[in-house]
Parts: structure tokens; C-alpha cells; sequence
């Protein structure tokens, strides 16, 4: 792996790495989205839905326990569910708002009442905030795990690795491996050479794609290439100068060579999107058109409002994609006139305190990995980026009450309407690039969910 979590906690700490690690492995939901984006069960057996489109009701598994000795029954959901409402304190809560009332029918039965319909609001029940906690096991959820999950936290070696052991009173099937180490580089030729060497099994993430030639062709390793749903944003702070002012927001787009950039700094692989919705989305488009690459008209932006030369800040996570993308960046940037100080912040420690929760930035990269994040991105204000729009706000909330064709409709508008406005600029789409030792299988061809479920893993 490549990004630690901050903390184990990720009802109060924000970043991927912690779900990546704990959602399906240690936490579950009572569902859970596969590799095709389709939604399973998982500690509900089924649901039903009813026709005011405002009233779940859920099956749940009756012999699911938590590591601590805990029955799971429909209590503890109600529990999880209304502690998401009341004690989460991360940006992807809001989520949950539109549960008017949760009530246990009985220990197998959970009825879900929302105050409004909700295209979005089952799907955002497979993400981490759709976890099942323990009542009595959430007192040390920093550094202690209690879930339902087949694995169970063994040991987590700060700076280093975090280590997952077979949890043998697990409800479900029993996963091959007994344990299973998460060990994390932030160097992407140690990573390589780890594998190399045998010090690992599965490189999840390749950060230096043009490596990849190391591999290529050696029958000990193989190499899986899918997709995911982390589109690379250079994020633009929407709340002070100079990105408070849309031209200048689509002087930067126009500014950005995007294929020279994914050529130069990602070996090619990755895909060009031009939004904050990837392929795999039902509403994608390709939105690449809305700002191509022309630097005549960046200059004449930037000239329009009285800035030829604004000063930027751009503060990168130290992440082996926003460093080497960073360089690419600035210098596309410099060319159309901005004069660009670029800076590498730790992550995820230094980067979440001053760039997420502070906003002490004017231009950053990042990966959002989680899915279907339009709307957490961009529709509230008080995140990170700050774009407000009223226009996009109503499309939001049109495409989550609607049917089916009015949520695709909808979605597609909003995302149209973000590329328009330059609200980021959305470099490429990173690709799902694994190399393993041959000998492992079960792993996911694509990362689209926000976990990176290791249930499956075995050797040949």
C-alpha cells in the first residue's frame, strides 16, 4: 500500500486509506457494492423498498457476531445508523441526514425511514458510513477495531504496516489467508524492489507506471490493469483569490495539456474525463471537449481580468502521483502567465490539517477515490474546494428524489455544469494497477469501492 491511515477511526478522520483498509475486511454494512458496481448483501440478507420510495426494510443475518463476543442484531444497526447522524464528525456524514427515523422491528428485522426519497441513499449505505459498530465496542476506535468483518485488527506498526489476522468466529465464509500484512511505501522504487525480492506478494497500487517493464514478460509476476474511481482533481481553493473568479479558474484549465501531462507524468495510463465522473458511473460522459488545451486563450483570460501574472500557491500531499504530476502542472501553469510556488506537504498527517480541514492553499492534486462523490465534492460548500453554485445544488437534489431517468438527467447536468464553471480541473482518472506474484489470485481487477477487499485473495 502506499497511503497509512492517520488513524483507524474513520468516523471522525477523513482520507481513504482507513475504509481501504477496515471496510468489508473488518467493518461491514448490510450491503456492499461488488467490482461491477452492483449492490449485494451483505449483513442483510434482502430489502424491500416501499412504493413512496421512503421506507426500507431489511433481513438481517442471525448469527453475525462482533470480535468482541457481541451478538449483531437490528439494534446495533439502528445504533451504527443514528450514531452516524448524531457523533460522525467526517465531511461524507451528511450523507445520512435524510433518515427521518430508524426503529428495530425485531434482532432479524431493521425498518429505514427517510424523510424525502433518495436515488443515492442505499448506495451510500455500502461506503464506510454504512458500517455496523458494536454499541459497546466504539469507546477506542482510533487504535481498536471492533466489527463483524471476516479479518480482525492483529498488530499496526505506525509508519509501517498494519496487519489483519482471520477472525475464526466470523459469521460467513472463512477467508484462505490467516493473515494478511498491509505494509506501506512511500517510495515507489522500494515498493517495486519489495516485490522483487520477495518481501511482499502484490504491489496494490503501481506508483511509477513506467516501471512497469521490470515485470513485463517474467512468468513469476502478473500484471492487472482495470479502472477505478479516483479521479486526479487539481483542486482550486473557490473561496479567495485568484480562484474566487471563474476566469481565472478556466484560464488554469486551459492552461493544462492534459495528454502531455498523463504522458509525461503517469506513462500514459489513465484516463482523460474532464469531470468528476468516471466511466463506471451511470451519468458519465466524456466531458474532455469542455476544456481543451489552448493556451492562447489562457493568456487572453487571465488578461481579461486585470491578473496576466496571478500568483499561486500549489501544495502537493506527498504522494508519488501529485509529485510527479505537480512538476507537470507548474510548468503548464508558468507558460500561461501564473507564477506558481510549489510546496510537498506529508500525507496524510500535514496535508488533511492544512489543506483539507484548513484551506490554507490555492491549488493542490489529489486522488478522490471515493465513489460517486460529485455531489460531497462539489455541492457543499464548507469542503475543502468551496465552490458554491445555487444552480448546482437544485440539480443535485432533483437527481437524488427523481426516478432513475431523472437521477441520470440530473447528474449529467451537474457535472456539465462544474466542467463549465472550472470548479477544479480533473487531470486524469487513475487507472487500477496492480503487479502481483503469480501465484496469488482473487484479486480485484477494478477499484471502484472504497475498499480494498482482501476476502478473496488466495494462492495457486
Amino acid at each position: 500500500m502506499v497511503a497509512e491511515p492517520a488513524s483507524l477511526d474513520f468516523t471522525t478522520s477523513d482520507g481513504a486509506a482507513i475504509p481501504q483498509a477496515l471496510l468489508t475486511n473488518v467493518y461491514q454494512g448490510l450491503v456492499m457494492m461488488d467490482g461491477a458496481g452492483q449492490i449485494q448483501p451483505s449483513l442483510a440478507t434482502s430489502w424491500t423498498v416501499s412504493p413512496d420510495r421512503k421506507t426500507y426494510s431489511f433481513e438481517l443475518v442471525p448469527n453475525a457476531k462482533f470480535t468482541n463476543g457481541d451478538s449483531f442484531d437490528a439494534e446495533d444497526a439502528a445504533f451504527s445508523i443514528n450514531r452516524v447522524k448524531k457523533d460522525w464528525t467526517t465531511s461524507l456524514a451528511k450523507a445520512m441526514d435524510v433518515v427521518s427515523e430508524v426503529k428495530a422491528v425485531s434482532p432479524t428485522r431493521l425498518e429505514v425511514t427517510l424523510s424525502k426519497p433518495s436515488n443515492d441513499w442505499l448506495f451510500r449505505m455500502t461506503t464506510r458510513i454504512g458500517a455496523m459498530f458494536s454499541q459497546s465496542g466504539v469507546d477506542k476506535l482510533a487504535t481498536q477495531t471492533v466489527g463483524t468483518g471476516p479479518y480482525t485488527l492483529d498488530s499496526w506498526n505506525r509508519g509501517d504496516s498494519l496487519t489483519l489476522k482471520r477472525n475464526d468466529n466470523y459469521w460467513g465464509a472463512k477467508p484462505y489467508f490467516d493473515s494478511v500484512k498491509l505494509a506501506y511505501f512511500k517510495d515507489p522504487t522500494a515498493l517495486n524492489n519489495a516485490l522483487l525480492t520477495g518481501t511482499i506478494d502484490v504491489v496494490s497500487t503501481v506508483q511509477a507506471p513506467d516501471t512497469l517493464a521490470q515485470f513485463e514478460g517474467n512468468p513469476k509476476y502478473q500484471i492487472i490493469e482495470g479502472t477505478t474511481n479516483a479521479e486526479v482533481v487539481l483542486s482550486m481553493n473557490n473561496a479567495r483569490a485568484p480562484f474566487n473568479d471563474v476566469k481565472v479558474r478556466q484560464a488554469a484549465r486551459s492552461a493544462i495539456d492534459h495528454k502531455a501531462l498523463l504522458d509525461t507524468c503517469w506513462a500514459g495510463r489513465g484516463t482523460l474525463i474532464g469531470s468528476m465522473v468516471p466511466p463506471t458511473d451511470p451519468w458519465y460522459e466524456d466531458l474532455t471537449g469542455i476544456a481543451p488545451f489552448d493556451l492562447a486563450k489562457a493568456k487572453s483570460l487571465l488578461a481579461s481580468v486585470g491578473t496576466p501574472n496571478p500568483v499561486v500557491r500549489l501544495r502537493l500531499p506527498s504522494l508519488p502521483y501529485a509529485t510527479a504530476c505537480g512538476q507537470v502542472v507548474k510548468s503548464q501553469l508558468e507558460q500561461a502567465g501564473f507564477k506558481v510556488s510549489l510546496d510537498q506537504l506529508e500525507f496524510p498527517a500535514a496535508w488533511l490539517t492544512t489543506v483539507f480541514k484548513g484551506s490554507d492553499y490555492d491549488m493542490s492534486i489529489i486522488a478522490h477515490v471515493e465513489p460517486r462523490d460529485l455531489p460531497a465534492v462539489f455541492g457543499n460548500p464548507d469542503y475543502y474546494i468551496h465552490y458554491k453554485n445555487p444552480e448546482l445544488t437544485k440539480l443535485l437534489a432533483a437527481a437524488d428524489t427523481g426516478d432513475e431517468a431523472a437521477q441520470k438527467d440530473n447528474m449529467r447536468k451537474a457535472a456539465r455544469l462544474i466542467s463549465q464553471d472550472a470548479a477544479s480541473d480533473w487531470l486524469f482518472l487513475l487507472p487500477n494497477l496492480m503487479v502481483a506474484d503469480a501465484s496469488i489470485t482473487g484479486l480485484p481487477k477494478n477499484a471502484i469501492t472504497e475498499s480494498f477487499d482482501l476476502t478473496a485473495l488466495r494462492r495457486s
